[in-house]
């Protein structure tokens, strides 16, 4: 079990200063197929979303796009599939850590389009929320693009132990073959 900040004692220290704005690789999303059918197919049922326009071509010609779109949190989903026989982040997570909450340690900053890690002592890692503004829908065909930076990090101190946390913000926009902005993805976590 990782120890909290003392109370008084800041964690919000130079080198954690020092990350924000950092910048990861831009790189491929959509590798290896891009968007095509059958993967927003099996997105489509997974979140249970049966709107005619991410399937019916007939249907997709009568609406304002003229075309199959995919969902809005499409492009966010299409960083994390594991292409088959590669190891999977989260169960190599599981395996290293039981107690893994599915977030620590699935992405490390090893990874294409990683970020560098937080230099924190803080290891509990919580979701604190996700935003995602839709500029654009993507459409079959296109190959997606993302690029991750740390927006923000402030420190909160806790109301029952008067420790301090860490609130990291990571922006990731996701473009498509031509740069054109499709969404922005605003995920925080607290660290304590």
């Amino acid at each position: 079990m990782s120890q909290s900040a003392a109370p008084g004692e800041s964690a919000l220290t130079p080198e954690v200063k020092g990350i924000i704005g950092a910048t990861a690789e831009k790189i491929e999303a959509s590798l290896p197929w891009g968007i095509e059918r059958e993967g927003l197919r099996i997105f489509t049922q997974a979140i249970m979303d049966p709107d005619p326009r991410y399937w019916d071509d007939e249907f997709a010609k009568t609406t304002k796009f003229g075309h199959i779109i995919t969902p809005p949190i499409y492009c966010t989903y299409l960083g994390r599939r594991t292409r088959p026989g590669a190891d999977d982040p989260i169960t190599r997570a599981f395996a290293e850590n039981p107690e893994s909450d599915g977030i620590g340690g699935v992405r490390s900053s090893e990874s294409r389009g990683g970020l560098p890690d937080v230099p924190t002592h803080l290891k509990r890692i919580l979701n604190a929320g996700n935003e995602i503004e839709l500029r654009q829908y993507p459409k079959l065909g296109d190959r997606v693009f993302s690029q991750a930076k740390y927006a923000d990090i402030r420190e909160r101190v806790g109301k029952d132990d008067g420790a301090s946390m860490l609130i990291v913000t990571t922006e990731t926009v996701y473009t498509n073959q031509n740069g054109e902005v499709l969404c922005i993805l605003r995920a925080s976590q607290i660290r304590r």
